[in-house]
């Protein structure tokens, strides 16, 4: 989806078309970053994550508008009903994009591009939203031209394509790459996506680890990936996960972001009328490495409990020598039996007590989302942290 949360906003406010306009926190206070920002003000310089006092000073007439997460969901589910239309085999990778897996649907669709075409008119038409759309024998390169053209593109990207149109990309720009690894891999000689193809492998390996291996492998166009979809009514697990704007080593620092991902999936958990008894986290270092570690727990969807077992997980496993890029935390066990010896690991969120005091909090924080947005209500450490960082 093309610049998601602020093309959402337009769909209900039509002043916004055609102005420069973005989504960012706390607008009247004229704090916090940009988050999206239309065309308009992308063509004065207006970038995501940029500081508000920098953007008014490339676009003076720039109007903010204050995030609605709640409502931007909404809008993601129904760009995802319209795209199970055109196969059951969709994979949502984040709130405004997925991937379909659209083999045997010519006969229905017509060739890819023409498929891409139809969707792409679709969601502007009955949804109002702009999209770009990659078609490609594979996860990765659909990605990749997805990006290439915006607003309202569609690419192609087939295997003999990849010379002309993957190779010469910085490397910095390939998905999965992040800042750090980027810089890493410019020190080796390594500027573009065809200079990393072309590379030995096994010094990518050396310098990356097992990482390097899959960036080498993405590079010439190998993904094996499938596509995995998802049936709401036959849900596993609920788990959210958070790419970092900056490496970090702070626990402190991973424990609010924690915090963050606990709360949207509880309230999703609450949402499906759903406890789960396992909690599991991935730490995600700086050089691809991933951990992940889980904790069985008595059946839950409360924040606070979720929060705590994740965070019980985190100080078990932090290293402040491996920086971390990614932190994610999941719940899972919805059915199926919990020995009383696994229950015993957290003893104390059996206060029945404070289980009810903090049932009542979430209830009371849902009633208050669902009415007026999820940025409406949040827990007071986020809202420290934040202004502790401006």
């Amino acid at each position: 989806m093309n610049a998601f949360f602020i093309s959402c906003e337009m769909t209900r406010n039509p002043s916004l078309v055609g102005m420069p306009a973005a989504v960012a926190g706390d607008p009247k206070k004229r704090t916090g970053i940009i988050l999206a920002a239309n065309y308009e003000a992308r063509a004065c310089g207006v970038k995501t994550t940029m500081v508000l006092h920098e953007a008014f000073k490339l676009c003076p007439n720039l109007t903010l508008v204050p995030p609605d997460h709640h409502f931007y969901g909404q809008k993601s589910e129904e760009v995802m009903d319209l795209l199970s239309h055109y196969t059951p085999t969709l994979e949502q990778n984040s709130i405004d994009e997925a991937w379909l897996d659209m083999t045997g649907s010519e006969g229905l669709f017509g060739k890819p591009v023409v498929a891409a075409k139809r969707i792409m008119e679709e969601i502007k038409d009955k949804l109002g939203l702009w999209c770009s759309i990659g078609t490609a024998e594979n996860k990765f390169l659909a990605k990749m031209a997805a990006e290439m053209k915006k607003p309202l593109g569609i690419t192609e990207l087939w295997e003999q394509d990849i010379p002309i149109k993957l190779w010469p990309l910085p490397v910095k720009e390939m998905y999965g790459i992040g800042g750090k690894t980027a810089e890493k891999l410019n020190r080796m000689g390594i500027q573009t996506i065809g200079d990393l193809a072309k590379f030995d492998k096994n010094k990518i390996v050396k310098n990356l680890g097992k990482g390097g291996n899959e960036i080498y492998l993405r590079a010439n166009g190998f993904d094996n990936s499938p596509v995995l979809a998802r049936v709401d009514d036959d849900v596993k697990s609920i788990g959210r996960e958070k790419t970092l704007p900056e490496d970090i080593t702070d626990i402190e620092k991973a424990k609010i972001v924690l915090m963050e991902l606990a709360d949207d999936i509880s309230m999703t958990a609450r949402k499906q009328d759903k406890e789960g008894r396992t909690v599991h986290i991935t730490l995600k270092y700086s050089d691809f490495r991933s951990v992940t570690r889980q904790i069985t727990i008595p059946a839950t969807s409360i924040t606070k409990e979720i929060y705590q077992a994740g965070c019980r997980l985190l100080e078990q496993n932090w290293n402040k020598s491996y920086p971390v890029r990614l932190i994610g935390i999941s719940i899972s066990g919805f059915h199926g039996n919990c020995s009383s010896d696994q229950l015993s690991l957290f003893e104390q969120m059996e206060n029945n007590v404070k289980s009810e005091k903090n049932k009542k909090i979430d209830k009371a924080m849902d009633k208050i989302r669902n009415k007026h947005g999820s940025e409406i209500i949040t827990f007071a450490a986020l809202v420290k942290k934040e202004k502790s960082s401006k």
